[in-house]
């Protein structure tokens, strides 16, 4: 314990974990976490009262960042795209309702359409 805590680590990486508690006692992780765990409190005590923060809370801490950064992100497009989805679904509405006025006014006799130019003959 006292060699991790004064970063001269001889068994482990260093870091102020219980696995490297574990690896510098030359015991398996179990025997701290079940048989000695006034110990691995004691040891968790000493890391918070150093004010050090453990590589991997640390390493959380980041990932749990860049998580909510990324959560934010997606909201945000999902929102984005909400709001194209409502527009579209608007627009196939509208077209709905025209396209059922056309199909009734299909059975009433409709102006011809007449051609504003003569079309041209063939070969000239």
């Amino acid at each position: 314990m006292y060699r991790l805590l004064a970063g001269t680590p001889l068994r482990s990486d260093g870091a102020l974990t219980v696995l490297a508690l574990a690896a510098e006692a030359d015991v398996k992780r179990h025997v701290l976490t079940h048989r000695h765990t006034d110990l691995k409190d004691e040891f968790y005590a000493r890391v918070k009262a150093q004010g050090q923060v453990p590589d991997s809370e640390r390493k959380l801490r980041e990932e749990l960042k860049k998580t909510k950064e990324r959560l934010a992100e997606v909201i945000k497009e999902n929102k984005r795209q909400q709001a194209e989805i409502d527009m579209f679904a608007r627009v196939v509405n509208v077209l709905t309702v025209e396209n059922d006025q056309l199909r009734g006014q299909k059975g009433r006799k409709q102006a011809p359409v007449v051609a504003l130019r003569p079309a041209p003959e063939p070969g000239s």
